[in-house]
C-alpha cells in the first residue's frame, strides 16, 4: 500500500481536531530523524522513510530489542507501529522516558522503514483502545468512558463476571503471563461487579474521584509503583476504599497493539506484533 493511502486511514479513524500531545518537545536529541508534521503536534507518523508500506510491525515501545528485530528480519518498505515513540523505564525516574537509538534509526531510514506513534488516539475509548483492549483480555464488558486526557477519554467502566479481587487478580495474571500487583484497600467483594480500568498510568487522584463518584470500589491500571509520584494517589485509594490492581505499563498497553495487528490486516497489509519486557518495578 501507498505509505500516503496508509496514514490517511490511521489519520481518519483515530486522530480527532482537539486531540493534542506534547512528545517532541523532549525529543531534543533525535530531532532531525522527526517528521515535520510529528514536532508540530507529537503524534501520527515519527520519522517519515517509506513512500510504500508492505509490511507493519506493532509495539508498546520503540526499544532497541524491537528495532534490531525488525532489521533483523531483512525488513524493507515497512512501518513500525508504535503507542509510545519513547521508551519507558521506571527505574529511570524521575526521567522515566528515553529516546530511540541514533544507529538504529539511520538503518531504518535506509531501509526505508518508517515509524508512526498513537498514544493519546490509541488511548481514546474505541475498539482498538487501550483501556478497552484491557478489558477485553480480562473478559470485562466496557461500559462507558471516563477520565478525559489530552482530548481523549482514556478510561472504561465495565462490568466483570468475577465477585472478588482474588478472582480478577488470577484472571489478570493470566492474561498478562507474570504476578500483578493487588493493593488490597476495600473491600474483597468487588461492588455490582462493575470495575474501572486505564491501562497505562492511570493511578491518580483525578480519576481515582471519578472512580469513587461512579461507587466502583476496584481500579484495574498499569503503573501502581509507591512513590513521591504516586503516594497521594495511593492515600485516596485507602481513603474511599478502592481496590488498586496494576500489571504494568507494558502489559496492560499491549492488548492494544496486539488488536491494531486486525486493523492494518483488514486494510490488505500484513503485520506482526513484537512482543517487549513488562517492566515489573511499575508495581
Amino acid at each position: 500500500m501507498e505509505a500516503k493511502k496508509l496514514y490517511n486511514h490511521l489519520e481518519k479513524d483515530f486522530i480527532k481536531p482537539d486531540m493534542s500531545d506534547d512528545w517532541a518537545r523532549y525529543m531534543e536529541e533525535i530531532q532531525d530523524y522527526l517528521s515535520e508534521n510529528f514536532k508540530k503536534r507529537s503524534m501520527g507518523l515519527v520519522c517519515d522513510n517509506s513512500k510504500l508500506i508492505n509490511k507493519v510491525y506493532t509495539a508498546v515501545f520503540p526499544t532497541k530489542e524491537i528495532m534490531k528485530k525488525i532489521l533483523a528480519e531483512g525488513a524493507e518498505d515497512a512501518l513500525l507501529f508504535v503507542h509510545h515513540p519513547s521508551i519507558w523505564d521506571i527505574t529511570k525516574a524521575p526521567k522515566v522516558f528515553y529516546q530511540m537509538d541514533r544507529e538504529l534509526l539511520k538503518k531504518f531510514q535506509e531501509k526505508r522503514i518508517s515509524i508512526y506513534n498513537l498514544h493519546v488516539p490509541l488511548d481514546n475509548f474505541g475498539k482498538y483502545s487501550t483501556s478497552n483492549t484491557l478489558a477485553e483480555a480480562l473478559g470485562i464488558k466496557y461500559e462507558k468512558a471516563f477520565a478525559p486526557y489530552f482530548g481523549a477519554m482514556c478510561g472504561s467502566f465495565g462490568k466483570t463476571k468475577h465477585k472478588t479481587v482474588d478472582e480478577l487478580s488470577k484472571e489478570f495474571e493470566k492474561a498478562v503471563g507474570h504476578k500483578i500487583s493487588l493493593y488490597n484497600y476495600g473491600s474483597k467483594k468487588i461492588k455490582d461487579q462493575r470495575v474501572a480500568l486505564i491501562a497505562g498510568g492511570g493511578n491518580d487522584v483525578e480519576y481515582l474521584q471519578q472512580i469513587a463518584d461512579e461507587g466502583v470500589n476496584t481500579f484495574v491500571t498499569g503503573i501502581t509503583a509507591k512513590n513521591s509520584h504516586s503516594q497521594k494517589a495511593h492515600d485516596f485509594a485507602k481513603e474511599h476504599k478502592i481496590n488498586v490492581l496494576g500489571g504494568t505499563h507494558y502489559s496492560t498497553e499491549m492488548f492494544a497493539c496486539i488488536a491494531m495487528c486486525d486493523y492494518f490486516k483488514k486494510l490488505g497489509i500484513e503485520s506482526e506484533f513484537i512482543p517487549g519486557k513488562p517492566g515489573l518495578e511499575d508495581m
